[in-house]
């Protein structure tokens, strides 16, 4: 008897075990965690905020200031008579700063035309993972550039407008995976003064642009626009560039090969004349440093 009333009292405990613990179920689980990963923004889609030309999806981050020297020589075509490109050359040196992380700004000089340019880049939409993950980065961008050559006849009367122009475009990019990046950007370059009335003030192109990442320190780039109403008064082509991009602790150091010897988006648009099929292109090379001018945040442990 004693026997059956102890298996009677065991029954009775694991019974109330397993009701309790049946109980205790949600508040088990909840210790789990079924929310979604917390919302992230994607960076590093490419290593700098332009690709070789054009500008990319990428953003600098607030509080930094990004010194880059675009220099590119002559034609390769020309032979050993300027040395394969290397006795001309062209350069534009720019300054960009990252104001928010979704915004900034940018200013600079290329000797080709003695042009100065300015621009800004907001992103109201960046790519992100996570919680409310959005699949892509939307970036716009608005910028104008100022021609400084002496007037073609100074003896007309000629106004300041006349040097300026504009420039207006939608970058759509997604980096889809850890090596590859992918963007597209359509863009509107305006001149307020053109040389034949039958030429239209305002030329449409699409870009292209790419990073395969080959090494942990060296990545493909490249940048193609097609224009769509190119002026008619030269043999202008699609400027197409390829290089490498190669990180050197702060500095990114890229060399490429383009058709295209402006590096502002007015330029290398509408006034690219290189063609690839008859080795027209040059050789150049871009350099990007880093600065931080405003100390980091930190946070209390």
């Amino acid at each position: 008897m004693k026997y059956k009333l102890f298996r009677l009292s065991l029954a009775t405990m694991a019974l109330f075990s397993v009701s309790h613990l049946a109980a205790q179920e949600p508040d088990l689980l909840s210790l789990v965690g079924t929310d979604k990963p917390k919302k992230e923004i994607v960076k590093n889609a490419f290593k700098s905020p332009r690709v070789i030309n054009g500008q990319s999806m990428e953003f600098l981050r607030p509080g930094t200031m990004d010194f880059r020297i675009l220099h590119r020589f002559g034609q390769l075509d020309q032979g050993y008579k300027n040395f394969f490109g290397l006795d001309q050359a062209s350069m534009r040196m720019g300054f960009d700063f990252g104001i928010l992380k979704n915004l900034m700004v940018g200013i600079g000089r290329s000797t080709y035309k003695k042009e100065v340019d300015a621009y800004f880049k907001y992103a109201p939409f960046l790519q992100s993972t996570g919680k409310g993950a959005f699949p892509f980065t939307i970036a716009l961008v608005s910028g104008i550039t100022m021609d400084g050559l002496p007037w073609a006849d100074p003896e007309r009367q000629n106004f300041f407008t006349s040097r300026l122009g504009y420039f207006f475009q939608m970058i759509v990019g997604r980096k889809i995976t850890e090596g590859f990046t992918l963007q597209l950007t359509p863009t509107l370059v305006h001149q307020n003064l053109i040389q034949l009335a039958t030429d239209s003030n305002d030329v449409f192109a699409l870009g292209v642009g790419g990073r395969l990442r080959l090494s942990r320190r060296v990545s493909l780039t490249w940048d193609f626009f097609h224009v769509y109403n190119p002026f008619k008064d030269n043999a202008y082509t699609d400027p197409l560039s390829v290089g490498f991009d190669i990180e050197t602790g702060g500095h990114v150091f890229q060399l490429h090969f383009s058709n295209s010897s402006g590096m502002n988006e007015r330029a290398f648009i509408t006034e690219t004349t290189g063609r690839w099929d008859k080795m027209e292109i040059r050789f150049g090379f871009n350099l990007s440093r880093i600065f931080q001018l405003k100390k980091k945040k930190t946070t209390r442990q």
